[in-house]
């Protein structure tokens, strides 16, 4: 018996037919879908010290259940002491499974431990459909030992989706039920 992420079934039995309802496509194959999540990291002490790649790397690993790998800076700027090719941040890029067990998770445990949470900004679209999020602290993830971490940092969260427009992008994250604010 094969493993489908509960967020996935949610969205084949009740997302696609609202959208569908919603927006009135004629087929099953023009309504939006998750494409893939994207976090980045950037560590900005990363050019002093070489430990905080590693760990920022291990926490988002143990974060999105898959390998992190590090980026590396594309030129040099001496203001920031900053060489090309030196490691600066670590990013993952979720897909199927994973992608709805990570988004599951963020919705449902780690989102409400956010400190005076009212809900994600709704005007973070990009113009094409994708939907972009910042997360002020990796604590928030059950996953993250509070004593274990040196320093506690941010993240960005970037959700690609098929929808050609920002109206049907969020109408699709709303569904798949990301607590946008209420206006």
């Amino acid at each position: 018996m094969k493993y489908t992420p509960r967020l996935k079934t949610k969205y084949q039995k009740e997302v696609v037919p609202a959208l569908m309802q919603q927006f009135n496509y004629s087929s099953i194959m023009q309504v939006p879908r998750l494409l893939k999540i994207s976090i980045n990291q950037g560590i900005g002490g990363a050019t002093g010290d070489k430990k905080m790649i590693e760990s920022a790397a291990s926490e988002l690993t143990m974060i999105a259940g898959q390998k992190a790998v590090s980026t590396k800076a594309r030129l040099s700027i001496s203001n920031f002491k900053l060489r090309e090719g030196m490691p600066i941040g670590v990013r993952v890029t979720l897909r199927n499974e994973q992608m709805y067990e990570f988004l599951d998770r963020l919705i449902n445990v780690a989102l409400p431990r956010v400190r005076d949470f009212r809900g994600v900004n709704d005007k973070a679209f990009d113009g094409r459909g994708n939907y972009n999020m910042g997360i002020t602290e990796q604590i928030i993830f059950p996953e993250i030992d509070l004593d274990k971490i040196p320093k506690i940092q941010g993240m960005d969260i970037a959700f690609v989706t098929s929808a050609k427009t920002d109206a049907e992008a969020f109408a699709l994250l709303k569904e798949i039920g990301i607590p946008f604010k209420n206006k």
